[in-house]
């Protein structure tokens, strides 16, 4: 075999064969690990979720201690970054963030006071934005 033979040979890449045999390959590996990929991520957003819940239930309780009262369910947690009306003792914010942030899912929070359940309920809706649900679409709540 000449030497010019085989630096042709060399050049010439893959074949159709070859591409076809990755590209299999590649979906295999994409089918499998998709699905856990993706538990992963809605798992992570309702432990997020559950970990905003308790930050808004420590805030909550600040705001109980300096104002003497939960927010009503008409202020809202939105009473928590501005003085509502009424509010003496305020000494806010209470979050971080200058406005109240929504669920992972974009929706905002539940808050009543008095609650069902305490003296607030909160909640998310979860993946599904529907009450109930299980397992991935539970709903996230503080009681």
């Amino acid at each position: 075999m000449s030497v010019k033979f085989k630096l042709a040979r060399a050049q010439r890449g893959f074949t159709l064969l070859e591409l076809l045999v990755v590209l299999v390959i590649l979906g295999m590996l994409a089918a499998l690990a998709g699905p856990r990929v993706m538990k992963y991520v809605s798992s992570a957003k309702s432990d997020t979720a559950q970990l905003q819940v308790e930050e808004f239930g420590a805030a909550l309780d600040m705001y109980k201690l300096e104002v003497g009262r939960h927010p009503n369910s008409q202020e809202g947690l939105q009473a928590l970054v501005e003085a509502p009306g009424g509010a003496t003792n305020w000494n806010g914010p209470y979050l971080k963030k200058k406005t109240v942030p929504k669920d992972p899912w974009g929706a905002d929070y539940i808050y009543a006071s008095p609650g069902q359940h305490g003296a607030f309920d909160l909640s998310s809706l979860g993946a599904d934005g529907r009450e109930g649900g299980e397992g991935e679409d539970r709903d996230i709540v503080s009681w």
